[in-house]
């Protein structure tokens, strides 16, 4: 038998690798809600698990009811804050006031827990290492619950009074004071450490999202700008004219009623009008699409950074030397991989190096592809198309983890080549 697959009516079986594409097209703060949450629910839902491990660290047998009892409730405080941490975190992330019934169930729910673990454990001859823990342990789950909408302060202020009570059920039990104290401090400052590292999980995310949508709107208004300059250009220019040609069309529409000679010069006049606004709006239109080198490299470095992505131009200088055509492609090339690394990337950094020669090579490189197989869109396509027409090439793929944007524009040539183009 060969070592191949063994394929059914169904094909290959197999195993699709499903998992690892849907983590992939995820963004990385929706990997970093769903590692928090994950950690949330995971560490709550392991409450039952240290009830047992708390029953099992008792030096003597706990009587058997009162284990079941103590389990038990373990599994009410693994719901119930389940459900609180879920609420509350949603309630963060809508920024809304979060519901109070569920800190009701699960307060209720470690409050008698906690109770179950002293009938559980208090009658033993060493009650104090199991005794403490089942005090402590449900309640530290419900104040891990609240977390992600409390804040620092209230969280230590209920960390060590969880600690304090714990001392006081263990004092009541014969104890020793001293020890009753060293323990009042040490489960405090666990239960605030425990809670506090939770709360700063949440200020992360809180903090990674927040990047992202000010990314998101630095994006979305560099185009906004854009078309308000557009717009404006086109109504500077329009709006006089068209003005003019209103006018002239009501003056020559009664001179015609009037049957007045002057009506002829009005219709020649307008006529003119209408061609001088046609030249002056394929001018506006051909300003718009002519880019310059200088100023796209200035433009992109000014919106990546805005963007929160650090841009880094190595050659600069060189392309003031080169000529004007040879810099209207290469313009492009700029604005359309910047324009690539702001919609359809989770760049930090982002490269542009020109080097000079014949051909002259442009790289755009970001560092936030992903792993996905690269296709070009319609941009890539016409962008790859415009530098085919200046005898100019554009490649693209990946160089490790960066992906790479490369044209190469021949010096000689592109001055004809552009020329055609127009």
């Amino acid at each position: 038998m060969s070592g191949a697959s063994p394929v059914g009516r169904y094909g290959s079986m197999r195993a699709v690798p499903t998992v690892a594409r849907w983590w992939r097209d995820r963004s990385d703060p929706q990997r970093l809600d769903l590692y928090t949450r994950s950690s949330f629910y995971g560490w709550l839902a392991m409450t039952p698990l240290l009830a047992v491990l708390v029953a099992g660290s008792a030096e003597d047998p706990a009587p058997g009811a009162g284990v079941v009892a103590f389990v038990g409730g373990s599994v009410a405080v693994a719901v119930t804050t389940v459900v609180l941490a879920r609420s509350w975190l949603a309630a963060r992330r809508e920024d809304r006031t979060p519901a109070r019934a569920p800190l009701v169930a699960a307060a209720l729910a470690g409050v008698v827990t906690a109770a179950l673990g002293v009938l559980a454990f208090g009658g033993q001859a060493d009650r104090t290492p199991a005794l403490s823990w089942g005090v402590a342990m449900p309640l530290a789950m419900v104040l891990t619950a609240v977390t992600p909408v409390w804040p620092s302060r209230r969280l230590a202020r209920w960390g060590f009074g969880i600690g304090g009570a714990t001392a006081v059920v263990v004092l009541a039990a014969e104890t020793p004071f001293e020890v009753a104290a060293v323990l009042a401090v040490v489960l405090g400052a666990a239960v605030t450490g425990l809670a506090l590292a939770f709360r700063f999980s949440v200020w992360v995310l809180d903090v990674v999202v927040e990047m992202d949508r000010s990314r998101g709107v630095a994006a979305r208004l560099a185009v906004a700008e854009e078309r308000l300059r557009f717009a404006r250009d086109l109504h500077d220019v329009l709006g006089r004219d068209l003005s003019v040609i209103a006018v002239k069309s009501q003056l020559a529409g009664e001179l015609v009623r009037r049957g007045h000679p002057g009506a002829t010069d009005e219709l020649a006049d307008i006529s003119r009008v209408a061609e001088q606004s046609l030249r002056e709006v394929r001018d506006v239109v051909r300003g718009y699409r002519t880019t310059d080198l200088a100023g796209e490299l200035a433009g992109a470095r000014s919106v990546l950074r805005a963007a929160g992505i650090g841009c880094t131009v190595t050659g600069e200088e060189a392309g003031a030397a080169l000529p004007g055509p040879v810099q209207t492609a290469l313009g492009w090339v700029v604005r359309e991989a910047v324009t690539n690394v702001l919609r359809h990337s989770s760049a930090g950094t982002c490269t542009i190096t020109l080097v000079a020669g014949d051909p002259v090579r442009l790289q755009v490189a970001n560092d936030g592809a992903g792993r996905g197989t690269a296709t070009w869109g319609n941009g890539l396509r016409g962008l790859a198309e415009r530098l085919a027409a200046a005898s100019g090439e554009l490649s693209t793929g990946r160089d490790g983890d960066r992906f790479v944007v490369e044209a190469r524009v021949p010096v000689a040539t592109a001055d004809r080549a552009t020329e055609e183009v127009r």
